[in-house]
Formats: structure tokens, sequence, C-alpha cells
């Protein structure tokens, strides 16, 4: 089944083409007047050299007006011959059996029943194009029809190809892969959900984030603050750093610069609340720190840094080289990327 565009928005037309396997586009006059496109032929020349296949609508209330009307199109500067749309009625048989006589392709439209469709058949259009959503808004079985129409052309040998047209949801473009139509055009808004499933995101999601614990590293996440005191510095210095890193806790360093432990934000309300505000002016090693902080190296891998989370019940992990504090990894980084979720709690 060839997969069309139903537009006249440049943009989607543009972006519609990225996919690479998008084989026509089909445009409306109310498309048109609905996008405030005032010159058609203007339109029609731009479009002519943006897609594989142009489908115009040739209208005219007999067959010489309409056989015209595709002439004077043929005539503009065009990039490629357009299939000229014309809707069905006596009129528009009579003038796809002479357009496509000059060896001109036709689009019958705005077919509703068997009747119709069996007419744009015999006349020799290239394309039959029964309308789903307007056939189902009047409560008429619409894919009954698409298949009839297959049946027809099965059965009898018609060149024609069966368009399913007036989709108005993803389901529609399901039910006319299942009826065998050739063509289906479809609104960019339909086309952009065809690959839409909350199963599929939900599966692409943990693979993504099972890539990321097996092969990302400590040092692809590690904040660029690194709030790093002396045991003999102070409590206010201790808050200070914090506040200048936005992190919520500090690293305590030895005189050779190793990690010897760590004073986190918690630590400073539980001192605060318990020996009041004279502990500021004391120093860490006055007032007590953690010596035994949770620690990885910037090469781990983030599955690792999950476990140590997991394991330890922390909200920080100190990140060390040759023993001395780098960085540090806050349990919102790996919550913010997913890798937290109810499957590792």
């Amino acid at each position: 089944m060839d997969l069309y565009l139903d537009s006249v928005d440049f943009k989607e037309i543009e972006e519609a083409l990225d996919f690479g396997f998008v084989k026509g586009l089909t445009t409306t006059p109310t498309f048109m007047h609905r996008h405030g496109i005032t010159d058609i032929d203007g339109a029609i020349v731009k479009l002519s050299g943006m897609v594989p296949e142009l489908q115009v609508e040739a209208l005219g209330e007999n067959v010489d007006a309409i056989v015209n009307e595709a002439e004077r199109i043929l005539s503009l500067d065009l990039q490629q011959e357009p299939v000229f749309k014309v809707p069905i009625s006596n009129v528009g048989v009579k003038a796809c059996q002479r357009l496509t006589g000059k060896g001109h392709r036709v689009n019958v439209h705005l077919i509703y029943t068997l009747n119709q469709a069996y007419m744009a058949m015999a006349a020799g259009a290239a394309f039959i194009c029964p309308l789903a959503g307007r056939l189902q808004d009047q409560g008429h079985d619409a894919i009954k029809l698409f298949e009839q129409c297959v049946e027809l052309i099965d059965k009898h040998g018609y060149s024609s190809k069966v368009m399913f047209s007036s989709v108005r949801h993803a389901e529609h473009v399901r039910q006319a892969i299942l009826a065998g139509v050739h063509v289906c055009t479809v609104p960019f808004g339909v086309m952009t959900r065809l690959c839409d499933n909350t199963l599929t995101t939900l599966g692409t999601t943990q693979f993504q984030e099972h890539t990321k614990l097996m092969t990302a590293q400590v040092k692809d996440l590690i904040r660029s603050h690194n709030p790093i005191c002396r045991a003999s510095e102070t409590l206010t210095s201790a808050m200070v750093a914090m506040t200048e890193s936005g992190l919520g806790i500090v690293s305590l360093v030895d005189e050779d610069g190793n990690i010897a432990g760590i004073f986190t934000d918690g630590d400073l309300r539980r001192r605060l609340q318990h020996d009041g505000r004279e502990i500021l002016d004391k120093t860490l090693e006055e007032i007590g720190y953690s010596k035994n902080p949770v620690t990885i190296g910037a090469e781990a891998l983030l599955d690792e840094v999950v476990r140590l989370f997991k394991e330890f019940e922390v909200d920080s992990i100190i990140v060390i080289k040759n023993s001395k504090p780098t960085g540090v990894l806050d349990i919102q980084d790996i919550i913010k990327l997913g890798l937290l979720g109810q499957e590792h709690l």
C-alpha cells in the first residue's frame, strides 16, 4: 500500500518527505482555502517540484470545461504532470475517459457507492477514491465499500487503484491495510502518529535506561561543582561551600587532600537544632562529621551507581580519584535519567 500525504501545508509536506517513502500528495481547493492560498496556480507549480506525485483538482461544469482546465494546468511551468482529480458524476466519468484517452491520469473522487466506483473504473480512472470518514459520519459501512472496490478490480482486471481517503485517525490506516487498498492518503497529524504505541515507548525507554546503566560512566554525569573543606575549617565555611555549589553536601579532606569524610545539610540541621547558633564558628572536627562516605571511581558504570544508592540509601555519592574527591553524584541526577524508577526501588 502506497502512502500519500493529504495536505497543502508546505512545512508539513517537507517534514513528511523526510520519511523518504511517501509516494505522493493529494490536495483539494478546500485545503488551499483553509490555508489562505490565493495563488492556486503558483501553489501547484511549487508543489510539482516538491513531491514524487502531485494530485490536483480539475473542475468544470461540463466535459469540455474539465478537459480545458486540465490542459490549462498543464500549460503552467510544472516540474511534472499531475494526476487530475475529478468528482464522480456523469460529466466526471466522461471527462475522465477523454483525459485518459489523451494519456493523462485521473483520480475520480468523492465516491460513496460501489456503482460510482464501477463507473470510474469503467472510465479508466487511475485512482478511485471513496471517503472513509465522510461515509462513516453518515452511518455507512465505509470499510465494506473499500473491500468491494478491491474485489471488483481483482475480479474483472480493472487498472484503477483504490485510494483510501478522508482519514481521521490511525485506525483508518489499519483498516485500509486490511481492506487491501492500493493507496492511503493521510493528514500529517495521522502520519506522524502511525509509529506511536505506549508499549513501544515503554520498551524503548527501558532499553535506553539499561544501555546507560551498562555503558555510561560516572564521569559522564558528574556535577561540575566539587565543594571541598578541610576538617579544620569552620561550619560557616562548609555552609558557604554548600550554598555556592547548590549541593547539600561538602567533601572533607585531610592535609594531603585525601577524602576524610562528608558533612551534609542534614548534619547541619541536626547540629543547629541540638547545639544552637554557637556552633557556627566551631570547626568541623569539633562538631563531628561522617567519616565513612559512600564513594565511587569516575570510570565506574552507572549500574554500579544505582546499586550503591539502593544499598546505602544515601542522597549523594562522592566521586574519587586516587583517594581525592573530584566531584559529587546527587540522587536527583539519576532520577532525572529515569535510572531509579519503580523497577530499581
